[in-house]
């Protein structure tokens, strides 16, 4: 079919078979007969010398932990004593989030920070710049790392979700997770604020899950018009004893009234 296609394509258009993918649009691709590594190595590099941190000291995480951010909004109606004053100028925190947003391609282990900073971008704070800072400051200690996907993979399809409850000081929305392989490569994964509120941890734990499944099926979807032999079942992992229970079996209580 790839030959067929390229034939079609060189009848009808000027092109230029360049072989195997190596490195496109910032993204560097490496293949060994363990698999193929996607990075974006030299897009992270010159992030951090577009915001001029190559000098500074890596950070080992990507944000500070129990690190609380507030929007300017909530800060004049409930004031502080620290002094969290405005940016002169926003467009420098935008973009730097927005470079973070790309490099999120290949980089897993920065979505909650980066989906955490993309939602100051109206009016940011000086807080603000200095977690984005710190973000890639991370970046910067193993630019380098990226997806394996393995050339050992199994067709079976595993999804882990999870969720936090209320965490945001603001809207007291939560925040769910999750990501999704299949054998050892990684195929899909999302950190995103909800946009309801829970009424507890088991609703926001299930409502997780909800959204994990969906994004299962499309999942399979997909796989199958690819001809991409895989398990229809696949494996969810959640670490909610109460939501595994709803899951299971559907009753109608306290907790379920207004998830159904």
């Amino acid at each position: 079919m790839i030959d067929q296609l390229k034939v079609i394509l060189q009848d009808n258009f000027k092109n230029k078979d360049l072989g195997h993918l190596k490195y496109f649009l910032g993204i560097e691709v490496a293949r060994s007969s363990e698999g193929i590594v996607l990075n974006q190595r030299k897009y992270a590099l010159e992030l951090v010398s577009k915001v001029g941190l190559s000098t500074a000291k890596p950070a080992d995480t990507p944000l500070e932990q129990n690190l609380k951010l507030t929007s300017y909004e909530f800060d004049q109606k409930f004031p502080l004593d620290e002094k969290d004053e405005l940016l002169t100028d926003p467009s420098m925190f935008r973009r730097m989030v927005g470079r973070l947003l790309y490099l999120t391609m290949t980089r897993p282990n920065i979505s909650f920070a980066v989906q955490t900073l993309s939602q100051y971008m109206q009016s940011p704070k000086q807080s603000h710049l200095e977690a984005a800072s710190r973000v890639i400051k991370y970046v910067k200690k193993e630019p380098a790392l990226g997806l394996l996907m393995s050339a050992k993979s199994t067709k079976e399809l595993v999804a882990f979700c999870d969720s936090d409850w209320a965490s945001c000081a603001v809207s007291r929305k939560l925040v769910s997770g999750y990501c999704i392989k299949m054998g050892d490569s990684l195929l899909s994964w999302k950190s995103k604020k909800q946009n309801t509120i829970a009424r507890s941890s088991a609703e926001a734990e299930y409502r997780s899950m909800a959204g994990t499944v969906a994004e299962l099926i499309w999942l399979i979807g997909l796989l199958k018009e690819l001809d991409v032999e895989a398990k229809i079942s696949a494996l969810l992992y959640c670490n909610n004893k109460a939501a595994l229970q709803i899951a299971a079996n559907l009753m109608f209580h306290e907790r379920t009234k207004h998830i159904e």
